[in-house]
């Protein structure tokens, strides 16, 4: 995987990469998004334009993942993130 324009919002905080990581979203929206520069990405969009930070369980095209949602929610239970 080639990662020539990889999107500047793509580190280890990011809520996308986490999921991915994690193996709660398939590498389709890494690939598709993060490492095209984030284009079309909506939490982009809108981060750069509104100062808007999208929950970590919305994805790039801007759908809620109840994976990611369910996995974040079990957690803030334990006082963990991840």
């Amino acid at each position: 995987m080639e990662k020539t324009n990889v999107c500047r919002w793509y580190n280890e905080s990011s809520g996308v990469r986490k999921a991915h990581d994690l193996g709660l979203i398939d590498k389709k929206w890494v690939e598709d998004y993060c490492l095209a520069g984030g284009r079309d990405c909506v939490r982009k969009k809108r981060f750069e334009e509104e100062g808007y930070v999208s929950p970590d369980y919305v994805l790039p095209d801007g759908t809620i993942s109840e994976v990611v949602k369910r996995h974040i929610e079990g957690e803030k239970g334990n006082n963990k993130r991840y």
